[in-house]
C-alpha cells in the first residue's frame, strides 16, 4: 500500500503532542456549493495562480484534464475519492454555446435527440470509472443559447446520487452508476415571455426527502419526494406567489423546523417540509430569479435581479407570514437588513470571512459587511468577466470563475484586492467544486483539476 507525501505529513503532525488539525480526512462537496450550500472549503491551501495552457510552456498547477462529452453547465460533486457531474451529448454534431453579454435571446437550435449521462472520475487521477446514460430523447423542452439540457447539479447523501432535469426526468442511481428508480414528472416548460430559458433548478436533498422547485409559468409547483422510491409525498402550488424562477431550493433545519425556501418572483417563499405548507413570504424585485438561497452566520441569503430591480436579502429564519419590507423600508423584525440595489443576477453571493460578495454577468464585484449591511466596495473586474457561475472560496480567497473561462482569484477582505487572472482555455458556467486544496473546474468541453 503506498502513501502520499501530503497524507503522510498530516498523519505525523496528528501524532505530534500539542498538535491540532483542523482537516476533513474526505472534505466531500456533496451538492450544488457544496457542504450546506455555502460555497466554501477550509482547511487546506489552494492555488492563486496556475497555467493550464501546454503550448504555453508546462502546465503549472493542472494536476489533471478529463474530456466530458456533449453540454453541460451541471457542477462537479465530490464523495470520498470520486467526482460525478452530468451533461446531455447530441446525437450530432458540437452543440452550441453563446456566451457573453447581448441582447438576443433566441433559444438554441438543437432539438434532436439527445444523451444525458452521469459520470464518475477519480478524484485524484482524473481517471473515468463509469458513465451510466439515464436518458436518450429529444429534449422535453427548449434551452437558451447560453444554457444546456444538462444545467442542473446532481445531489448525493453518499449512498444514492439524484439528478433532475426538469421535463426530461428525475432518476436515482447508487453510486456505481446502478438505476434505482426514476420519474415522469411531466412537462415542465420556463419558458417565459416567449424565451425559452431552460431548466435549471437542482434538487434538495435532506434525510429521507428529495425537493423540487418546478416553476413552470403555466402551473409552478414545489414537492417533496421520497427518496427510497420517488413517490411524491406533497405538491404545493406556487399560483400567486411565483410566476417564474430558476433557482434551486434552500432546506434549512435550525432544531425548532425544517423549512425549504424558494426563490421566486413577485415572492420569495418558505414551506414546511413536512407538509409543504406556506411558513413566511417576502416581496423581492427580480423578475428573473436565479440565485439559489442559503444559510450564512444564522441568516438566510437571498438574492434576485432584473427588471430595474435587484434586492439582497439577509433574513431570520424565525420568520413567519408575510415579511415584506413596507414604505422604502431596509428591515424589520424578520428582515434583519437589506440591500435595495445590491443583488445579483445569475450568479449565487457568497459570505466569507465576515462579508458578503456578489458577481454580477457585467462583471461587477460587490461587498458588503454581512452584519450590517454596509457596502465596501462596487468595482468592475474586467471586459472578461460576464459571470454565471457562483462564487466559491477558500484559504482566504475568492475564486470567480467567468463565462469566458478566466478566473478572477480575490483576496478576502473589505478592499477588492486581485491576486491572480487565470485563463482555463475554454467557457466556463458551472460553478467549481474544492476538495483538500483542489480546485475542480467544470468548462465546456473539460473537467479539470487545479492544484
Amino acid at each position: 500500500m503506498s502513501i502520499s507525501r501530503r497524507d503522510f505529513l498530516m498523519t505525523t503532525l496528528a501524532a505530534l503532542p500539542g498538535v491540532a488539525l483542523n482537516f476533513k480526512p474526505e472534505q466531500n462537496w456533496p451538492q450544488f456549493r457544496g457542504p450546506d450550500g455555502q460555497g466554501i472549503a477550509e482547511g487546506f491551501p489552494t492555488r492563486a495562480n496556475w497555467n493550464v495552457d501546454a503550448a504555453a510552456g508546462k502546465p503549472d498547477g493542472l494536476l489533471w484534464r478529463a474530456e466530458v462529452p456533449g453540454l453541460g453547465h451541471s457542477s462537479p460533486i465530490i464523495w470520498k475519492d470520486r467526482i460525478y457531474l452530468a451533461t446531455a451529448v447530441p446525437q450530432s454534431g458540437k452543440p452550441s454555446l453563446r456566451i457573453g453579454f447581448y441582447g438576443d435571446i433566441r433559444p438554441a437550435m438543437d432539438d434532436e435527440e439527445q444523451r444525458w449521462l452521469i459520470q464518475c472520475f477519480d478524484k485524484k487521477s482524473g481517471e473515468q470509472k463509469w458513465e451510466q446514460t439515464i436518458r436518450t430523447a429529444k429534449p422535453g423542452t427548449v434551452r437558451h443559447e447560453k444554457a444546456s439540457h444538462a444545467n442542473t447539479t446532481l445531489v448525493t447523501d453518499g449512498k444514492r446520487l439524484i439528478a433532475f432535469f426538469g421535463a426530461d426526468g428525475l432518476y436515482c442511481l447508487d453510486m456505481k452508476g446502478k438505476l434505482k428508480w426514476q420519474k415522469d414528472l411531466g412537462k415542465i416548460n420556463v419558458t417565459w415571455r416567449s424565451i425559452g430559458w431552460g431548466y435549471s433548478s437542482s434538487p434538495a436533498l435532506y434525510k429521507d426527502r428529495i425537493a423540487l422547485q418546478c416553476d413552470d409559468p403555466k402551473d409552478p409547483f414545489i414537492a417533496a419526494l421520497n427518496l427510497d422510491d420517488g413517490k411524491e409525498i406533497w405538491r404545493t402550488s406556487r399560483k400567486g406567489a411565483c410566476e417564474n424562477s430558476w433557482a434551486s431550493p434552500l432546506i434549512y433545519a435550525d432544531g425548532a423546523r425544517t423549512q425549504v425556501v424558494a426563490n421566486g418572483y413577485p415572492y420569495i417563499v418558505s414551506y414546511d417540509l413536512e407538509t409543504g405548507k406556506e411558513i413566511w413570504r417576502l416581496r423581492g424585485g427580480g423578475d428573473i430569479p436565479i440565485p439559489t438561497p442559503f444559510v450564512a452566520d444564522g441568516l438566510i441569503v437571498i438574492s434576485n435581479a432584473h427588471g430595474g430591480k435587484a434586492p439582497l436579502f439577509a433574513v431570520r429564519p424565525t420568520a413567519q407570514g408575510d415579511i415584506s419590507l413596507e414604505g422604502g423600508a431596509t428591515s424589520n423584525d424578520f428582515v434583519a437588513w437589506s440591500a435595495p440595489n445590491g443583488g445579483s443576477y445569475i450568479s449565487t453571493p457568497i459570505v466569507y470571512n465576515g462579508y458578503i460578495y456578489l458577481a454580477n454577468f457585467n462583471g461587477v464585484l460587490r461587498c458588503y459587511d454581512f452584519k450590517t449591511g454596509e457596502k465596501m466596495y462596487e468595482e468592475r473586474l474586467g471586459s472578461d468577466a460576464a459571470c454565471s457561475a457562483s462564487l466559491v472560496a477558500a484559504d482566504g480567497k475568492i475564486y470567480c470563475a467567468t463565462e469566458q473561462g478566466v478566473v478572477h482569484v480575490l483576496k478576502a477582505g473589505p478592499k477588492l484586492e486581485a491576486l491572480a487572472k487565470n485563463d482555463l482555455g475554454e467557457p466556463c458556467l458551472a460553478t467549481p467544486a474544492i476538495s483538500q486544496g483542489v480546485i475542480y473546474f467544470r468548462t465546456s468541453a473539460s473537467l479539470m483539476a487545479i492544484g
